[in-house]
């Protein structure tokens, strides 16, 4: 379907990749993982001709059409959103607008006639009758109302774009699809929706994501990027970390005879197609899975951050948390209001909504940072928070280095003790005299969780934690998180995380809120939740 052949792409000295050969076929789903900087977005650009190889080139079947989910939300801010969306099949596009201009001309000539009905016979055959309200039930799907459709692009707010060019992506079915994380500002219905569209899909598929919920739900095969090559594995994303961590252990324990490897990977793989059974895609991934080479499961070359927030300093008692009558509103609109709970023992969080500032909100206000609210919360005597909040520049505005930065949040400033919590974070040797105002937006998340360990704190709060982060630091994070004995609140898009982290639900709303003590699968299926869900956001203009 399409190859990439001895591709190499070199800027200067560095090699991003260096004879590339790889394929992807048909009917299949391609999930393409790398550590930050390792080029997935580079080799979609590359497959999708934006960008040229050094070397080699990119083969596509004949006749073979591809689409790719746009980046630029600003490239067709002057058209109407259903046209946007039927520029997806360009050929059919190009069609109406020739039909457009011939039958437009004031003078109709005998040639302009024979090439209207060569249009207009090229446009029967592509169904072309049915593409507008075709893509009028793919946007609805998206979660675009039909009174938007007509409006122009520019007048629709950043998550309506993004749901627009997804749309525009998928429309006419795409011999292949590139897609670079799909799942941005869609919320879990909308991505929900996406997971099954794609595991029905029986084109070709490529899939940039760190949402390990969605490649776990939509993939058949994981492209893994290291080492200036791709290597295909069969299986999702959750049987290649697992799978290449079993080799990991395998590997290390070198008295461990090559028959008994092969019988526990084997065993491994009967157990994993067992918990296969019950997702949408259960009968490709089964087949992929019996298709599997042992030979080809191989240790992972990634390395793991180690976040531990469990040396608190001390236990917490009883009172935690308490909010009481707490609202909040942000000009004449509503946030949340008359919101009342109390966080017990055990509880971990997850505190969500549809509006995003409506959580910032709230842990503006439960840390201090916002006086502009009404109500009341009281934290207990014996509780020490460490917060992360969603924007971190201001804690980055010096050209200290990250030793510096992080010893000013240390009782201890011993340089060996600050050195050790940056280096669980993967910064070592001369990577921690980095200054930290010329930081990635990955390396200023992962001093972040360096100064919230150092805090050794027994409540902790998160609002949007895993934004910048790789695959491997989110996977940390949340083992990091699920291992935790004490209790938290956070907010987090990861579907995976917050399924396996949270024990307690609390939404909010700007009609009030809902305080569910179920997990968050439970929560987002549940008929009488979502009724009300549906009945608490009526206030919001869609």
């Amino acid at each position: 379907m399409i190859a990439a052949v001895n591709v190499s792409l070199r800027f200067g000295k560095r090699i991003l990749f260096e004879d590339v050969n790889v394929r992807f076929t048909a009917g299949n789903c391609y999930g393409v993982i790398g550590a930050n900087g390792a080029g997935k977005s580079t080799f979609l650009k590359i497959l999708s001709g934006e960008i040229d190889p050094t070397t080699g080139r990119v083969e596509i079947d004949k006749g073979a059409r591809m689409s790719v989910l746009k980046q630029n939300h600003y490239e067709f801010d002057e058209l109407p959103v259903l046209e946007t969306v039927l520029m997806g099949h360009t050929e059919l596009y190009s069609i109406m607008k020739e039909k457009e201009t011939i039958y437009a001309k004031t003078e109709f000539t005998d040639a302009d006639g024979e090439r209207v009905g060569e249009l207009e016979a090229q446009f029967a055959e592509m169904n072309g009758w049915d593409a507008e309200s075709d893509a009028a039930a793919l946007l609805s799907n998206l979660g675009i109302s039909e009174s938007t459709h007509h409006k122009l692009l520019k007048e629709l707010d950043g998550n309506q774009k993004v749901r627009v060019l997804l749309a525009q992506a998928l429309f006419n079915a795409p011999d292949i699809l590139l897609l670079d994380e799909p799942t941005n500002d869609l919320d879990v219905e909308t991505i929900s929706w996406l997971e099954d569209f794609l595991a029905q899909y029986d084109k070709c598929v490529l899939v940039v994501s760190h949402d390990r919920h969605f490649l776990d739900a939509v993939c058949t095969h994981v492209a893994d990027i290291d080492f200036s090559k791709i290597q295909i594995y069969s299986g999702n994303y959750t049987f290649w970390y697992e799978s290449s961590q079993l080799a990991a252990r395998q590997q290390s324990d070198q008295r461990k005879k090559s028959e008994e490897r092969v019988k526990e990977l084997q065993e491994f793989i009967r157990r994993f197609a067992a918990n296969v059974s019950k997702s949408r895609q259960a009968t490709a991934r089964k087949k992929a899975l019996d298709k599997i080479d042992l030979s080809e499961i191989k240790p992972s070359n990634r390395k793991y951050p180690g976040i531990v927030f469990n040396q608190m300093l001390r236990e917490a008692g009883d009172q935690v948390l308490e909010v009481s009558r707490l609202t909040k509103k942000m000009g004449d609109e509503v946030l949340f209001e008359n919101v009342d709970f109390q966080v017990n023992q055990g509880d971990k969080i997850a505190l969500i909504s549809k509006n995003s500032l409506a959580t910032t909100a709230f842990y503006a206000i439960v840390n201090g940072d916002d006086t502009d609210y009404t109500g009341e919360y009281r934290f207990g005597q014996t509780i020490t928070k460490a917060y992360m909040p969603i924007e971190n520049h201001h804690y980055f505005n010096s050209d200290l280095n990250l030793i510096d930065w992080l010893r000013q949040y240390s009782t201890d400033k011993d340089e060996t003790y600050v050195r050790g919590f940056l280096g669980r974070m993967l910064f070592s040797g001369e990577e921690s005299l980095k200054q930290c105002n010329v930081l990635s937006g990955g390396e200023k998340m992962r001093c972040m969780f360096s100064r919230m360990m150092l805090q050794n704190a027994n409540f902790l709060m998160f609002d949007e934690p895993t934004n910048h982060l790789d695959l491997e630091s989110i996977t940390s994070l949340n083992n990091g998180m699920k291992d935790y004995r004490s209790m938290m609140i956070f907010t987090c898009r990861d579907h995976e995380l917050t399924e396996t982290v949270a024990n307690r639900i609390i939404e909010l709303t700007p009609s009030g809120y809902i305080d569910r003590m179920m997990t968050f699968d439970e929560y987002i299926t549940d008929p009488k939740i979502k009724e009300m869900r549906q009945d608490m956001y009526k206030t919001l203009t869609v």
